[in-house]
């Protein structure tokens, strides 16, 4: 189950100096050499956190967080010119950086929507303290909470993505280990709200109901 436990990452040695905030050459606030390798030291969590609902069903080996955080943002790139692509890049890079703290929590977790939201908003918190507070570390934060609010076009689309992502994935490990999951293409249908997303859908639905033998998958 997951914890709030910090990682160790997020803790120093007694009486050791708490490194300060450096100044970029614009005047900018930016983490300071020691910040900043706390911070991989937290992210590089997240490439061996796997992705609870592939462990759960049986995949294995299954991807890592960072692995499904990685495609995201590289679909992101494929987005249409009616959202900010970059912005939906670093959004997808940053989604599910609170998993490196509180670990993958599903909703077969036993954990309620409101303690999942403040286990990550704490986390989230704690990782912008651990880069010195400093504006990529706030930049990251509201990037999080964009996300989790998901009322701009941007996080809206990023959602999408992370439903479509979800689904390839899950396309991609039938194929490879013959495991039914056909759950997540359940959970999923009607959820992708963006047009061209959907057409993503609508494709990889039909051509997984080919494989199965069956008619269109539909989608959408």
């Amino acid at each position: 189950p997951a914890t709030l436990a910090a990682p160790s990452g997020l803790r120093r040695h007694p009486g050791a100096p708490t490194p300060r905030a450096m100044a970029s050459a614009d005047g900018i606030a930016a983490p300071s050499p020691a910040q900043v390798l706390e911070f991989l030291t937290i992210c590089g969590k997240l490439k061996k956190t796997v992705r609870t609902g592939w462990k759960r069903c049986g995949v294995e080996p299954c991807e890592s967080v960072a692995d499904h955080s990685w495609r995201m943002g590289v679909l992101a790139m494929l987005l249409p010119p009616d959202v900010d692509r970059h912005h939906c890049i670093k959004m997808a890079i940053v989604h599910d950086l609170a998993e490196a703290v509180v670990g993958d929590i599903t909703p077969h977790c036993g954990v309620s929507d409101e303690e999942k939201f403040k286990r990550e908003h704490d986390a989230m918190a704690a990782i912008r303290a651990a880069s010195g507070d400093s504006v990529v570390g706030r930049e990251i934060e509201s990037l999080w909470k964009e996300y989790e609010g998901g009322e701009t076009a941007e996080a809206k689309a990023v959602k999408d993505l992370d439903k479509f992502e979800m689904i390839v994935q899950a396309e991609e490990y039938e194929k490879e280990t013959g495991t039914n999951l056909e759950q997540f293409f359940q959970s999923t249908q009607g959820k992708i709200k963006h047009p061209v997303m959907q057409g993503w859908e609508r494709e990889l639905r039909d051509s997984r109901a080919k494989r199965l033998g069956g008619g269109g998958g539909g989608g959408g």
